[in-house]
């Protein structure tokens, strides 16, 4: 694909999987892998990890891009000795934990906006561009395949998206999910602000919420806080294995942050959820295994689904990989590893740009991913 000031070319390759390179007027941005024989721009139902569906029969999930194993005892010990805020409102404004994250990413309290998990954040800076420029005044560029919730974010407040035909005239604002769900890839931090400040007419929307799941260089906060044209998502709850809580925050300049805090609702994080970010920031927690240990598992799964006949994986820097499979769907896969193994997988097929061969799987532990392994040459036999 190719973008430029007045027009936006995409150029299509033929072949299935391919590392995307997105040029927009000096910009090159790696966005994962495009599929041309699926065309689709939005998501339908566009998440995973529906556990939920499947009752008590799910022995592992892989569908989720965390570590399943994650040590939470002393996190469950604490809420439970803090129950009794459940019984009081929470701060209006979760500025006390705005203020311990500030302290830790050596930012100012300004620079920092906590919200109802990454998602909140997403929304209300698509609100916030809307009302700030005009929904018909900016166009919003988005690589695929990646998180729906930008696309969904932009369609929601009636703003422009990038479709390959549309006039780019007006302010452009670029969404980049740094590492890259769902293929992995991730673009380093000093190539990344070299981009960002070539082009100070454009607003990057960083997303890093895997951050804390690759040793790949990314940007940290005190560069973010010191540029105008930089929002950085990152999400506590990928970082601390605590989905269930709904927990992320946003970094930016100043001005950006306060308009965001205009539009952030009363009471938007709940009491439990702001009394485990307080321990955790202050407690200094770690609750993934060394992350070493755990991405050369996750390079061990990659290479042993590789060797499998009929799968086809992507090359990830971070803890979990996208791949497909040939002469069936990945919804078949994904039911029979249930019902047969207790295992759940993602289907990454309503992905933008990705056919019903994708699925998407995290890493876990040796044992859990051998017996992975193993399942999917059964389903292959």
């Amino acid at each position: 694909m190719q973008f430029n000031d007045d027009t936006l070319i995409f150029l299509t390759p033929m072949h299935v999987l391919t590392h995307v390179c997105i040029t927009f007027a000096g910009l090159k941005t790696s966005c994962g892998i495009t599929n041309p024989r699926n065309p689709t721009t939005t998501m339908i139902y566009g998440h995973g990890d529906d556990l939920y569906r499947y009752g008590g029969r799910v022995r592992t999930n892989f569908s989720s891009n965390i570590c399943q194993n994650a040590d939470l005892g002393a996190l469950k010990r604490h809420l439970a000795a803090r129950l009794d805020v459940i019984g009081n409102y929470p701060e209006p404004a979760p500025l006390s934990l705005e203020k311990a994250l500030a302290g830790e990413q050596g930012v100012d309290e300004e620079n920092v906006i906590v919200t109802n998990g990454a998602t909140e954040a997403i929304y209300l800076i698509a609100q916030n561009n809307a009302m700030r420029w005009g929904a018909d005044c900016h166009t919003n560029i988005i690589p695929q395949p990646t998180f729906s919730e930008y696309a969904d974010a932009c369609r929601a407040c009636g703003s422009r998206i990038a479709d390959g035909t549309a006039a780019t005239a007006g302010r452009k604002v670029v969404w980049l999910c740094n590492p890259n769900n769902p293929t992995g890839s991730v673009k380093p931090a000093v190539e990344l602000l070299s981009e960002i400040d070539a082009r100070p007419d454009v607003l990057f929307v960083i997303d890093q919420s895997y951050e804390h799941y690759t040793n790949e260089p990314t940007i940290a906060d005190k560069d973010v806080a010191v540029r105008r044209n930089i929002i950085q998502l990152h999400s506590m709850t990928k970082r601390f294995c605590i989905p269930g809580l709904r927990l992320g925050y946003a970094t930016a300049c100043r001005e950006t942050i306060s308009e965001l805090r205009q539009l952030r609702r009363p009471w938007s994080v709940n009491a439990l959820a702001i009394e485990a970010g307080l321990f955790l920031v202050s407690s200094g927690a770690v609750v993934i295994p060394p992350l070493d240990e755990y991405l050369a598992e996750a390079q061990r799964l990659n290479r042993e689904l590789g060797m499998i006949d009929g799968i086809t994986v992507v090359p990830t820097k971070t803890n979990f990989m996208l791949a497909s499979i040939e002469g069936h769907t990945a919804a078949e896969l994904k039911e029979f590893l249930v019902a047969r193994y207790g295992l759940l997988i993602r289907d990454a097929s309503n992905f933008s740009g990705l056919d019903t061969s994708y699925f998407r799987v995290a890493a876990q532990d040796r044992r859990a991913d051998d017996m992975l392994i193993e399942a999917i040459k059964d389903f292959l036999k």
